[in-house]
């Protein structure tokens, strides 16, 4: 049996733990990036994490048979680009400060890695040819091709949440662009929308507004979060729609938290993509909710120790 070390690094914490090529977690746990209560470096943490789980494994003899690291940012050969919500890690390879460790190291994207763990152990197990999207502050995304993950030239891109789905007059994104999938379709839209809606009205606008608290007015049939939602679904689904057209994948598979609010959120847009997208592309493709939750980043990052 193989074993592996598979971290998710967030913007906030780390994720961590230790699989086996089942895709059975033997242990996991989180740290904080960096905090009041855990100040050291970002390099040092990774380390100190790595060191616990190889000794863990060792007190086992578990053979670890190498590390899988998923990280928000662009993954040239090993190379850490554009870490914005982790500037200690920009420009830096990670493989190489992991030397000391004498295991090979595999790093990509995190939202590539969420995606190949609903492709290996997931909702797209088995399956060559699957678009992958999951929804929260932002939307991030991968295309798993001909049995493949696919990065495009230098694993520079599938990002997903930036493809454009209305003109320029569309919202301003973070990327400096207008009208991407993410600028309306994201959580972060959509409570934007909530927020607008409310005040437009003449409504009390709650001190905290989550993507939760719109669902369940949405359940409660309040207009304000009707026509949020709604405008949501139909936004989402222009961006599942464009990518069926291009890819034409066995499964859409949709993850993150605002997902998983029932079966209303799969069902509304399989309704809404039906309108939009092509019968000739779309004729082998189902919609599907992510299965692996929370542990899809790093059960990819092990899946890509293990399929290297």
């Amino acid at each position: 049996m193989k074993y592996a070390i598979a971290l998710d690094i967030g913007g906030t914490s780390i994720k961590y733990t230790l699989v086996n090529q089942n895709g059975d977690i033997l242990y996991e746990s989180s740290e904080t990036t960096q905090s009041k209560e855990n100040p050291r470096p970002l390099s040092d943490t990774i380390k100190s994490i790595v060191r616990k789980m190889t000794d863990y494994a060792r007190s086992r003899n578990w053979g670890i048979y190498g590390i899988g690291i998923g990280v928000p940012s662009v993954v040239d050969k090993g190379v850490v680009l554009f870490a914005n919500n982790l500037p200690e890690l920009d420009n830096q390879q990670l493989d190489l400060a992991l030397a000391e460790f004498n295991l090979p190291v595999f790093i990509d994207n995190d939202a590539n890695l969420m995606g190949l763990g609903e492709v290996i152990y997931g909702a797209a197990k088995g399956l060559s040819d699957i678009v992958f999207l999951t929804v929260g502050t932002g939307i991030g995304g991968a295309l798993f091709l001909n049995g493949r993950l696919y990065g495009g030239y230098r694993n520079r891109g599938t990002e997903l949440g930036h493809l454009i789905i209305h003109g320029l007059n569309g919202n301003l994104c973070t990327c400096g662009a207008s009208g991407c999938l993410e600028a309306h379709a994201s959580v972060s839209a959509l409570i934007a929308l909530y927020r607008q809606l409310l005040e437009k009205n003449g409504r009390e606008i709650p001190s905290r507004i989550d993507g939760k608290y719109i669902v369940e007015r949405y359940k409660a049939q309040e207009k304000e979060a009707v026509l949020a939602m709604e405008d949501h679904f139909r936004n989402l689904s222009l961006g599942v729609a464009s990518l069926i057209n291009i890819f034409a994948p066995q499964k859409v598979i949709i993850g993150g938290g605002i997902s998983e609010s029932g079966d209303f959120y799969i069902n509304n847009i399989r309704e809404q993509v039906g309108k939009y997208v092509m019968k000739e592309t779309s004729y082998f493709t189902t919609i599907e909710l992510a299965r692996l939750g929370n542990k899809a980043g790093c059960l990819g990052a092990a899946a890509l120790v293990f399929n290297h």
